[in-house]
């Protein structure tokens, strides 16, 4: 997997930014925007908001799975 196109996010746990995030996927929230949740590779759960375009385009990519 490319790691230029994975999702980057903050980890909480470690207060790190732009950590790549592994086993991503896709969901949509309740007033319709998107959201990515997975984990840093180290077990460490992150989950990022993002727009319409970025999310889709990371599914196309293959960098995260469609979970809606």
């Amino acid at each position: 997997m490319d790691k230029a196109k994975m999702i980057k996010a903050y980890c909480l746990k470690t207060k790190e930014k732009d950590v790549p995030m592994h086993d991503a996927v896709i969901t949509k929230t309740a007033r319709g925007g998107y959201m990515a949740t997975g984990n840093d590779g180290k077990g460490n759960k992150m989950a990022a908001i993002m727009g319409e375009a970025k999310a889709l385009q990371a599914i196309a990519d293959g960098v995260a799975k469609k979970g809606f």
